[in-house]
């Protein structure tokens, strides 16, 4: 009786030991996996990414949203992607994935030569004609109305934007639904680049392929919280000091050239030095 009693007990600690041990190696999972993710929004090319949008908004709550939505297209692709690399043990070539971190330098380009000719678009809607150019004062109908415009010519005064990237963003700029898909996109393309090394940092670290997936998750909701911090951040900045025009033109112009020198640093820095386009490929995740 005796002993069957002692190894009820000894089985009863044995059980409650490694209830607790799993326990107390979940909780440090989530914590690693969070903290690990707001850190990882910190990378210079997440931020500069976000800021050539945050740059032109001051509220507050919509910058949290731009942050918000950036985090969840990155976590959604860390998610899929790096669950199938845990889960399934799939191997991502060298090639591809030194394509996918170089589709992150394009974007980076893209997004800053969107912010600058932007800014030229406005600086040459504000300046004054010239001399050569007196102002006319013309009108012609429209469905809604017939009203006067000031141009530069006899005819039609409309300022004509040749860049169709700058275009698009100016007519899609007005809808609210496009101010959150934008940074929605720009998370799930930076959520290609940084998968391969999420998941191979999980595999090194947990066996669990499940507790994996969770860490993934746990990861992507540290992300969006620290994206979160930094838009808000960069929001309440511009609201305190950016007042006036001419300072979030130029803070618009200065993201968008830091964007564009940015992106092709690392364009040059993927497509040369590690080989994507020479015979060369050098590639380990990052």
């Amino acid at each position: 009786m005796r002993t069957a009693q002692k190894f009820s007990i000894a089985y009863n600690h044995r059980v409650h030991s490694i209830f607790s041990n799993s326990v107390i190696h979940l909780l440090s999972i989530i914590a690693l996996g969070f903290f690990l993710g707001m850190r990882h929004a910190t990378d210079p090319d997440h931020v500069i990414a976000v800021s050539t949008i945050v740059s032109r908004q001051s509220n507050i709550l919509r910058s949290a949203l731009i942050g918000a939505f950036w985090g969840v297209g990155h976590t959604l692709t860390i998610v899929l992607v790096g669950a199938a690399i845990v889960l399934f043990n799939l191997v991502i070539p060298p090639r591809l994935g030194l394509s996918m971190e170089f589709s992150v330098a394009i974007m980076l380009v893209v997004l800053g030569v969107m912010n600058v000719l932007s800014f030229q678009r406005s600086v040459s809607d504000l300046a004054p004609p010239t001399q050569e150019e007196p102002k006319v004062v013309h009108s012609h109908p429209h469905s809604h109305a017939s009203h006067a415009h000031f141009g530069a010519t006899p005819g039609h005064g409309h300022h004509q934007d040749p860049a169709p990237v700058t275009y698009l963003d100016r007519v899609l700029g007005r809808m609210r639904l496009y101010q959150y898909i934008r940074p929605l996109v720009i998370g799930i393309v930076h959520g290609l680049a940084g998968s391969a090394a999420v998941a191979l940092l999980v595999l090194t670290t947990i066996r669990n392929p499940y507790w994996g997936v969770a860490y993934l998750v746990v990861f992507g909701i540290g992300t969006i919280a620290g994206m979160m911090l930094i838009t808000v951040s960069l929001a309440s900045t511009i609201h305190l000091i950016g007042r006036n025009r001419q300072f979030s033109r130029f803070l618009a112009v200065a993201a968008g050239v830091l964007s564009l020198a940015f992106g092709l640093l690392v364009a040059y820095q993927i497509g040369f030095v590690d080989g994507l386009f020479t015979g060369h490929v050098n590639w380990s995740p990052r």
